[in-house]
Parts: C-alpha cells; sequence; structure tokens
C-alpha cells in the first residue's frame, strides 16, 4: 500500500508518459498502468501533436479513470513531450513509460518504496523483460541482457560510457532533479542517455530493483531504429562530452590518455575527446599490421606494451562482441582497477 495517503492534488508518482501516433499501443499500456498494486498515481500522458487516434484513447481512457491526464501539445519531439509531461507532474516521484511498453504490476509499488526508503538514491531503474524478437533482433536482445546485469550503483556508473546503463522507461527519480538539473535536453543527440548522464555527472546516485518491471518492446518505429540522434555517433559525441569531464576528476595524468584498440572505427570515436581538450598518447593494439605504426601523430604499440598501472590513465573503445570481456580480463591481470586507471568506453 502507499506510504502517504492518495491525494488527488498531489499523487505519490506521476508517470511521464510522450505518445505520438500511438493509437495500436497505447490502450495496452495504460491498462497495464491501471492494473499497478499501487494506486496512488497520475498518468501525465502528453499527446505530442498525434495525426492518428492516439487523442480518442486518451479522452477515452480519461474519462474511465481520472489519474489519466492527458496533455495535447503541438509536435515536438520525444524531448518537448517529455518535458511538459514533467512540467504538469504533481508527484513526488516520477517514471518515465513509453507508450509501447507495458509496466508489470509491481513496478511502481517497488521503485516508490526504493526512492522511499533510499533517501540518497536520486533514481532507480529496473531489469526489464524484452518484448521483440531475439532470432531476428539479437543486438538488441544483447544490450537487454547488459543492462539486466547492471544493478548496483558502483555497476551502473563505471558502465555508464559504454552504453546507457538503464532501459529508460524502466526509471524512476525523484521530482526535484527536473528542477534542480533541467529536463530533456533537444538536439542531436539522445536526450535520454544525456539526461543519464548529466545527472550522473551532478553526483546523482543511480540503483535498480533487481527485479523485471517492465516489458521493453521493440517495434520497427522505435526512435532508436528511426532518428539520426540515436544512431552511434551522436551516443559518441554525447558522450565524449561527459567522459571527458570525469576524465578531468578522475584522470591523475589529465588530459593525457592511452586508447586500447587502433582501427579506425575505435580513432574516430576516441578522436571526439580532442574537442574537449583531451590529448591521446597513443594507441595500444593486437594487430601486427597496426602495431608499429604511426597514425595521426601516435605511436601504436602492441597491448603487451601497457605501462604500470599509474603511469598512464586507459580508455577501452574497442566495441566489437567479446571485446570488453578480453580487455577488463587483460588488464586485470596487468594490475589495472576500472574507474581507477581505465575505463570502458564501447
Amino acid at each position: 500500500m502507499p506510504m502517504t495517503s492518495q491525494k488527488a492534488s498531489r499523487p505519490t508518482v506521476s508517470v511521464a508518459l510522450p505518445c505520438w501516433n500511438a493509437e495500436a499501443t497505447l490502450p495496452a499500456c495504460l491498462d497495464s498502468l491501471l492494473a499497478q498494486t499501487w494506486p496512488d498515481f497520475e498518468v501525465v500522458a502528453v499527446d505530442d501533436g498525434s495525426t492518428d487516434g492516439t487523442a480518442e484513447v486518451l479522452h477515452e481512457y480519461a474519462r474511465r479513470d481520472a489519474r489519466i491526464r492527458p496533455v495535447f501539445i503541438r509536435h515536438g519531439g520525444v524531448a518537448v513531450a517529455g518535458n511538459a509531461a514533467l512540467e504538469k507532474a504533481r508527484g513526488r516521484f516520477v517514471a518515465r513509460m513509453d507508450a509501447d511498453d507495458l509496466a508489470l504490476p509491481e513496478r511502481l509499488a517497488a521503485q516508490a518504496g526504493w526512492l522511499a526508503t533510499r533517501p540518497r538514491v536520486g533514481l532507480v531503474g529496473s531489469r526489464v523483460r524484452f518484448g521483440g524478437d531475439r532470432s531476428t533482433a539479437g543486438g538488441y536482445a544483447a544490450y537487454v541482457d547488459w543492462t539486466n546485469r547492471l544493478v548496483t550503483s558502483e555497476a551502473i556508473s563505471l558502465n555508464r560510457f559504454v552504453e546507457s546503463p538503464f532501459a529508460f522507461p524502466s526509471i524512476m527519480f525523484r521530482r526535484e532533479l527536473f528542477f534542480e538539473y533541467g529536463g530533456f535536453r533537444d538536439g542531436d543527440f539522445p536526450e535520454d542517455y544525456e539526461f543519464l548522464l548529466r545527472l550522473m555527472d551532478r553526483g546523482v546516485l543511480m540503483e535498480k530493483v533487481d527485479a523485471e518491471l517492465l516489458v521493453w518492446n521493440d517495434p520497427p518505429t522505435r526512435l532508436t531504429r528511426t532518428d539520426s540522434r540515436y544512431d552511434p555517433s551522436a551516443f559518441y559525441r554525447v558522450k565524449a562530452k561527459y567522459l571527458a569531464r570525469w576524465l578531468e576528476r578522475r584522470n591523475p595524468g589529465h588530459p593525457r590518455v592511452g586508447v586500447l584498440g587502433a582501427g579506425r572505427p575505435t580513432r574516430k570515436r576516441a578522436e571526439m575527446l580532442s574537442a574537449h581538450g583531451l590529448e591521446i598518447t597513443e594507441y595500444y593494439d593486437l594487430d601486427p599490421r597496426k602495431v608499429g605504426q604511426i597514425i595521426q601523430g601516435r605511436p601504436v604499440l602492441h597491448r603487451d606494451e601497457v605501462p604500470p598501472p599509474g603511469r598512464r590513465f586507459l580508455l577501452s573503445y574497442v566495441a566489437s562482441r567479446g571485446a570488453r570481456e578480453d580487455i577488463a580480463a587483460f588488464l586485470r591481470t596487468r594490475g589495472y582497477v576500472v574507474g581507477r586507471d581505465w575505463i570502458a568506453a564501447a
């Protein structure tokens, strides 16, 4: 049961739900929220200028249950719609949700209880259930499996520069974070990943409930598949900004770093750090065709030539399947500690 009395003026939880042309999936999403074991919530459902029957669905559900609060705006995109929901939210906590996903019955109860009993935690996610086809979307399924392994605040923090460590529709956070640090920024980058990186950069502690609380569906219309703001280069651009800020505080040899990996994609992604004042001094690789070369004025050394811990902070930018685990194991044998001597950025 809720830890505060249910009040129409101030529910414990506000669900921020941007909707755009979601007529087909929105009813199931709303039904999953109305089936929550935690009744003290509102759904601030922002219709982002839909051209299908989304508005009719919202009006119908609002007539049936006063906890559904539709907001109608001109089409501005998911960041604009998300901020409109945050501005209208009245709850102590804000749960993010997408109109094509499903909340499992204990979601709001588990996350609201987590935040209420852990005052130092600013944001909590959960493990999620992959709602797509693993046979045709193996890469996406692997990403879901990876996020589900990141539960503790330490694991989330140390893996933030690999990819987003949360399925974003699974998060719940304290509403005051919106007023203190701002909402979703609209630009040529993924607004959800930028939001998480910005809050972690400001020191917000994040954890996960170690349970599946959301079905994360994978429709062909998902923005991560259709919008250029979610392509890999956009992720690496926003990542470079916050990684550079993190290194400034953590790297004793700042701004000098070494990079593990000397392939073209690795170099292109790592080079984004230069715009933020970092100096890449050398690359390390295993490929005999690269080792010994000078690329962009930097030597390519064999991986076995990494210096002892403390001599050079290392960044791992190799993104091929299994490479991150191989590099982590190698560096452990050399005495490197992740977060102190090196960090994965791919």
